[in-house]
């Protein structure tokens, strides 16, 4: 089978498919943005180039992130760009991730011409997640934009041969919006733990960055308009008492420049603002730290759950996450006993629970093996790369359905 993964972030987890699934046997080509540096670590070996091709879109203009009318001409024109790439591969299926609403109208357009099937592969509920922000940011002008997106969504999701969804949450969404039960799959994201080893506190990037005799208390990946940077700040005043705790985020997002000017503000020497930090050292990074932080905000537990977390899991090392307890990373975390799970508006609470995890070595101990056991127990890319070939290759997918002219998208 042909078949086209696109993954617009460059995550790890669709990478490793991709690459399974060209094991396989199957011809794959991977495209991914590459405006901005890819999570994954994306080469290919000389003994996969003959089923596994890999292609970063990049273009003229650059992608300016906090301008929304520019950033979504910007996403337009990208799914402009990537659509010819469907139609020169000749795929059998499209699975498509992570992808702005605005790019994915032209990924699925390409692919009904070539006959091809579409698999929708829901990250975030994009259209709920620009509802609520750009209602808070514009009131009433941004609600009726966040509808738009909702109706676009839905529309998506609806044309799509099949959907795969990574919590059963969301299907509190596609429910609502009239998306069959019979097409739409559960199956929640992974970490390529073979590529995550757990490793010793003491290592190059900790003795690098001067962290082998401090406490380090880490967050790691995007920090955006769905986080809470002040969490951060805060616990670093409460702890700046102690000269040996470090407060170390290795980020990247809307969020660091408010971080930055706390940290001047409030005088937080303590606290360290590092550039996020390539995927094939992450094993390291992760290691360095003796405690590792998420933070979601309420409203994106509606839409998000934090794929950072499972990267985390694989480190053996204990988590804070300051989440709504309905979150599927929430319940994971509490569950397995993988760490301690916060509200995200209790300052107090994040800053107890992390200290109560710092004073108590063996609870420490105790969440980072149960944490690196549930990645051993359901991280197997052999199994989920199977649920994938198995709907990929069911019969509902053997003809695709015409559009009607009023699902149609324009």
């Amino acid at each position: 089978m042909r078949i086209l993964m696109h993954d617009y972030g460059g995550f790890p987890y669709p990478w490793q498919l991709a690459r399974t699934l060209a094991e396989r046997g199957h011809s794959v080509e991977y495209i991914y943005n590459a405006a901005e540096p890819p999570r994954a670590t994306i080469q290919t070996a000389p003994e996969e180039q003959a089923r596994l091709t890999a292609l970063g879109i990049n273009l003229p203009k650059p992608l300016l992130k906090r301008s929304f009318v520019k950033r979504r001409a910007w996403e337009v024109q990208y799914g402009r760009t990537v659509g010819p790439e469907i139609d020169r591969f000749r795929p059998d299926v499209v699975i498509s991730a992570n992808t702005p609403l605005d790019s994915q109208v032209s990924l699925l357009r390409h692919t009904r011409r070539r006959g091809a099937k579409f698999v929708f592969w829901v990250q975030d509920l994009n259209s709920v997640a620009a509802y609520a922000i750009l209602k808070e940011r514009l009131s009433l002008l941004g609600a009726l934009v966040g509808k738009h997106y909702i109706r676009l969504e839905r529309s998506l999701l609806r044309q799509s041969d099949e959907v795969v969804l990574i919590t059963e949450d969301f299907r509190n969404y596609t429910d609502r919006w009239g998306v069959p039960r019979e097409k739409t799959h559960v199956i929640e994201n992974w970490a390529p733990i073979e590529q995550l080893p757990m490793l010793p506190r003491n290592n190059a990037w900790a003795k690098q960055h001067g962290l082998l005799d401090k406490i380090c208390l880490l967050y790691a990946g995007t920090l955006g308009l769905k986080h809470n940077p002040e969490l951060l700040a805060r616990l670093a005043q409460t702890l700046k008492c102690d000269p040996r705790v470090q407060i170390v985020t290795a980020a990247e997002g809307s969020g660091i420049p408010l971080l930055k000017q706390m940290k001047a503000e409030m005088r937080l020497d303590n606290l360290r603002i590092m550039p996020f930090q390539p995927f094939d050292i992450l094993p390291m990074v992760m290691a360095s730290a003796d405690l590792l932080i998420a933070i979601l905000e309420p409203s994106g537990s509606q839409y998000c759950v934090p794929s950072k977390v499972l990267t985390y899991l694989c480190s053996g090392r204990p988590l804070l996450l300051a989440v709504t307890p309905d979150n599927l990373i929430a319940r994971i975390v509490e569950r397995h006993r993988a760490g301690l799970v916060v509200p995200p508006t209790d300052t107090d609470a994040f800053v107890k629970a992390a200290e109560r995890l710092l004073h108590d070595k063996e609870l420490r101990l105790q969440c980072g093996r149960n944490a690196r056991s549930y990645a051993e127990a359901h991280f197997n890319i052999d199994v989920i790369a199977d649920r994938f070939e198995m709907l990929i290759s069911q019969p509902s997918l053997c003809v695709a359905q015409p559009l009607s002219r009023a699902e149609s998208v324009r």
